[in-house]
């Protein structure tokens, strides 16, 4: 784990980050973004490089169906970027993000075996009615 200085204005104290600070606050704007979800991996995902020139950060997600993956990566880069820069007030240079593949909806058959199975579920117990009766 890398600790990155921060010393602002030539303050006498310095304030000291963990890498994974930065790394928690990625994750957190990729939570927040609507129409993608994060990689399942150990690294959820996302590298980050810290160089003189600001963090680099390489992020790779899962987009859902529907969304526009141009508008969707934009959304992600102006997140990751608003929400380091102000919690940390280091730059972000640079922001890559991957779209590793497409989630398509399954919700739909489901729900349609399920009414089907409760339709003939109904019409099961009206006979049981009309044989006991």
């Amino acid at each position: 784990m890398a600790s990155i200085k921060y010393n602002p204005n030539g303050q006498k104290g310095k304030i000291t980050y963990n890498a994974d600070i930065v790394s928690g606050i990625v994750v957190l704007s990729l939570q927040e973004t609507e129409g993608i979800e994060m990689v399942p991996s150990k690294s959820k995902g996302i590298k980050l490089c810290f160089e003189k020139e600001g963090i680099f950060a390489d992020v790779s997600v899962i987009a859902h169906y529907g969304y526009s993956v141009p508008e969707l990566a934009f959304r992600i880069q102006q997140t990751i970027k608003q929400m380091v820069e102000s919690m940390t007030k280091y730059k972000i240079a640079k922001v890559d993000v991957h779209v590793q593949s497409v989630v398509f909806p399954t919700a739909a058959p489901a729900e349609q075996e399920d009414a089907h199975a409760d339709e003939a579920g109904d019409s099961g117990r009206e006979e049981n009615d009309t044989k006991n009766n």
